[in-house]
């Protein structure tokens, strides 16, 4: 188990000495680089939901992004992108906690309900288990905003540490203004301090955000807190004209915290994002009952209860349960000679793009 303040902003975690024995004795059995993909975790480092939730945490903020079509300077409306996009890392766990591997055909879905009675639909689906690959698609059309992409991870085992590369493309697309395009990568994600010291979740390395029509581009480091100096959760960034390389604002702060962008002309500083003065915008789902069976909430509710209750025996039962049952169906299709296909996507040359996606 682990112990865990509330008032922590850095979101760090304790673990005890038992479930401190457990990563060792699995991380004895490992080599560094190695990837980890199917290496089995303790229950007590998962986060009670699957990846395919998880990847909402980028629609938390919608009255950041919701109006951006409205905004005629490009660079402006550039600067509402970005603001979109960086609101939603701070929604993390305690600690170390990494969401459920999807199994192949799992599906989450949810729609939102904005306060100008305006509606947004998100549907996820796993889409490839070996290599893992999770789309995702949301519209809210009265605001004609199209966001799209997939989540390709690659997880590594770096000593004291795991790094997750978050290989994969997001896009925002803006309908109403022709299908103005920004590409989104994302950083990567370390887990820190998985064998001693205090455990946290950071993210590193650099994240850019471009759109070709605008003639913008921002490139984000974000910057992992030094053993002895620097500070949590910070990233710098530059907005950038691509076509001159003149750079016309600057971002800084804590992704966890306070992000503040400066006009490079005028020298103007301004705060970007707060997060203490945001609000979290809540999604509906289906309750458990109603749901497909192969829906993450019910796929995976009798794991998240037991983890929710601190009863990591019967986590780690129903955990093994649910992918014994994948790996059986997994040769069962082999053995018959029948081929996946997803359900809500399309493939095409490794590409996945939503069925019920118009244009």
């Amino acid at each position: 188990m682990s112990k865990s303040s509330n008032n922590d902003p850095n979101s760090t975690e304790e673990l005890e000495e038992g479930s401190r024995s457990i990563l060792l004795g699995i991380a004895s059995q490992l080599t560094k680089g190695m990837d980890l993909h199917r290496v089995t975790l303790p229950t007590f480092v998962l986060e009670p939901r699957s990846m395919l939730e998880r990847i909402t945490d980028f629609m938390s903020h919608p009255d950041l992004i919701l109006n951006a079509g409205k905004i005629d300077d490009p660079l402006e409306r550039f600067i509402a992108v970005i603001r979109y996009y960086l609101s939603g890392w701070h929604i993390k766990p305690k600690g170390v906690k990494k969401p459920y591997n999807p199994v192949l055909g799992e599906y989450f879905r949810c729609r939102y309900e904005y306060p100008d009675n305006t509606e947004a639909f998100y549907i996820a689906e796993q889409v490839s288990h070996h290599p893992p690959v999770s789309s995702y698609f949301y519209s809210c059309p009265e605001h004609h905003i199209l966001i799209a992409g997939d989540i390709r991870p690659k997880s590594r085992f770096l000593g004291n540490s795991a790094g997750t590369l978050m290989h994969g493309e997001s896009h925002i697309i803006l309908t109403d203004r022709h299908n103005e395009r920004y590409e989104i990568l994302m950083p990567n994600v370390y887990a820190r301090g998985i064998l001693f010291g205090t455990m946290t979740l950071e993210l590193g390395d650099s994240s850019k955000v471009r759109c070709v029509t605008s003639d913008l581009s921002c490139e984000l480091d974000f910057k992992t807190k030094g053993f002895f100096s620097g500070q949590w959760n910070s990233v710098f960034g530059k907005i950038k004209k691509e076509s001159t390389q003149e750079v016309l604002c600057e971002i800084s702060g804590q992704w966890s915290n306070e992000l503040y962008i400066k006009y490079c002309k005028t020298g103007n500083k301004e705060l970007l994002f707060d997060v203490k003065a945001s609000t979290i915008q809540p999604k509906i789902v289906t309750s458990e009952e109603e749901q497909g069976g192969y829906e993450s909430r019910r796929l995976w509710s009798k794991v998240s209860t037991a983890i929710r209750n601190r009863d990591m025996d019967t986590a780690t039962a129903e955990k093994t349960f649910v992918e014994d049952s994948q790996r059986a169906k997994a040769r069962d299709r082999e053995e018959k000679g029948h081929t996946w296909k997803p359900t809500f996507f399309d493939e095409n040359n490794d590409e996945y793009t939503f069925k019920g996606r118009e244009g």
